[in-house]
This record gives C-alpha cells, sequence and structure tokens, in this order.
C-alpha cells in the first residue's frame, strides 16, 4: 500500500510540474524566450543597431558635416544644412560647431572641444534633434557614426526568425588552456585585421563530428565568432556570434547554441563587424540560433 502512495504522489508531482511548465525542459525554453526578448530590446535601444543612419569616414584635415550638398559628409535631411567641421589631424580630432547651429553635449550647447573615440570607452555624443553621433576609431581611420533615434528600422523590426530551440544544442566542450595567450587575428567587414587574446581551445562533438574553437577573451567571459554550414544560406554569411561562460573546475564551457546571434551588420550597413576566422570555420550544420535578417 505504502508503493502505491508513494507511486501516486510521484504522478501528481509529474503532472503537476507539466501543467505548470515546471519540467527542466520547459523552464530552459522559457529562459531562451527571455533571452531572445532581451536581446530584441536592445537591439532597439539608445545604444542598439538599430537606429544607426550613417557611418561617414574622416580625410585628414577639415570634414564639414550638414544636410546641404556642399558639405564634406552629407547628413540626412533632417539635419541642419551647416552643424560644423570636425579637425583630423595627426590622429586627433577637434570638432567646432557653425555658429548658430544647435549642436548640444549632454544637452548643452558647445564651442570648440577634442573628441574622445569610442576606443576610449566613452566617447563624445553630439546631438542635434533626434540625430546624435560620435567618432568610431578602426586601425588607423576615424569614421562618424550617426544615429538617428526615430529610424523606422526600430518598429520595423518585431522579431528575429530562429531554428527552434532544442535543449540538446545546448552542448559541453572540453576547454584546453594554453600556457600562454595566443594572438588571434580577426578580420573585419571593412578589411582591416583585429588582434585579440586566446586563451585556449575549445573542443566539442556535434553529432558525432569532432569541432574546435578559438575563443577570444572577453572580460569575464569567452567571445567566439564562427560560420557552419548554414552560413549564408539559412543563416547570415558573415558568421554569428557567442558568448560563453569560462571553463568550470572540472575543466568544461557549455557552448548554447540556441544563443547564437547575429553580428551588427545583419541589421546595419552602417557596422563594422568582425568576421570568423578560419580557426572558427564548423564543418557541420548548427541548425540553432538565429537565422539571417531579411531587408
Amino acid at each position: 500500500m505504502r508503493i502505491v502512495s508513494q507511486l501516486f504522489m510521484i504522478l501528481l508531482t509529474l503532472n503537476a510540474c507539466n501543467q505548470n511548465g515546471d519540467s527542466p525542459d520547459d523552464a530552459y525554453l522559457k529562459e531562451i524566450n527571455r533571452w531572445k526578448e532581451k536581446r530584441l530590446a536592445r537591439l532597439k535601444s539608445e545604444n542598439g543597431w538599430l537606429n544607426l543612419a550613417g557611418l561617414f569616414w574622416l580625410e585628414e584635415g577639415v570634414n564639414t558635416i550638414g544636410s546641404d550638398s556642399s558639405n564634406s559628409i552629407i547628413y540626412p535631411d533632417k539635419a541642419p544644412p551647416y552643424l560644423g567641421k570636425y579637425i583630423l589631424k595627426n590622429s586627433q580630432v577637434s570638432f567646432i560647431p557653425e555658429p548658430g547651429a544647435e549642436v548640444l553635449l549632454e544637452g548643452k550647447p558647445i564651442e570648440e572641444l577634442e573628441i574622445k573615440t569610442d576606443k576610449t570607452g566613452k566617447p563624445t555624443l553630439l546631438e542635434t534633434g533626434s540625430l546624435a553621433w560620435f567618432i568610431i576609431e578602426r586601425g588607423d581611420q576615424f569614421g562618424i557614426r550617426l544615429r538617428d533615434y526615430e529610424h523606422p528600422s526600430i518598429n520595423q523590426l518585431t522579431h528575429i526568425e530562429s531554428f527552434p530551440a532544442d535543449p540538446a544544442w545546448k552542448i559541453e566542450a572540453e576547454f584546453e588552456a594554453y600556457e600562454e595567450p595566443r594572438e588571434l587575428l580577426i578580420p573585419t567587414i571593412i578589411g582591416t585585421v583585429e588582434k585579440n587574446m586566446c586563451p585556449g581551445i575549445l573542443r566539442f562533438n556535434v553529432n558525432g563530428v569532432q569541432q574546435e574553437f578559438y575563443p577570444a577573451a572577453a572580460g569575464k567571459k569567452l567571445f567566439v565568432i564562427f560560420a557552419d554550414e548554414t552560413s549564408d544560406l539559412e543563416t547570415y554569411g558573415g558568421g554569428r556570434f557567442l558568448y560563453l561562460d569560462k571553463s568550470d573546475n572540472r575543466g568544461l564551457v557549455t557552448i548554447d547554441f540556441n544563443k547564437a546571434f547575429n553580428p551588427p551588420c545583419a541589421f546595419t550597413e552602417f557596422a563594422t563587424c568582425p568576421l570568423p576566422p578560419r580557426e572558427n570555420f564548423l564543418t557541420v550544420r548548427i541548425e540553432a540560433g538565429e537565422k539571417g535578417v531579411d531587408h
């Protein structure tokens, strides 16, 4: 009788789990859905990628900006005709506003000022109306990254197509650490090469086929840019990104391919995305994570 009672209680518990969606798989799928919601919110935020409205490379010397066609750099029509000029000299950038133009820094009008680029971690952000812009530094190139907080793309993108989430794509990899981190060269879509430090190799198995990742160190995380046999077919041709927790005390790293996401260049032509290094080209199909984006 006691055994029957115990079995009855187990069945009741399992039934309650199923009704409440509390099974491990259901909880995991809810986690993935929350991750997708946060991902879309980040893309739509003021610092997201959907509001990019231009990328303009500076020439050495004087670069005038504004919507008038006589400027060196022509902004969208909603900008004033003349906003001012950037001066690039010996890898230093300064800005002089046009007299009478409303160019703001932290909500206040500006005079001539030295410009901090994105390499500093806190670039000088100038604004007029719904437009905002700052200077990016890529190798020896300096460019204006222009945002429009009213960009139509913000509302046009309502979801990102993805493969159905499947817990089977959460794979454990063995991490083989280098004695000293090694340089990992990562090409970019604008033809430059970025140098990153790779702390070791990730080895894992996909449907019986051994694969490797060479991650870059990214603070408390590992960062992977990879391509696979779905790239340029179901998924974005320039590869996808993954952030991973560092190895645990067993030397294992969990790779959750359901959280593989598109680089910014899948959403805008005004990004300067890194591309997968040759070491991270997989020989299998990864049917998990985000798919390509239709424009």
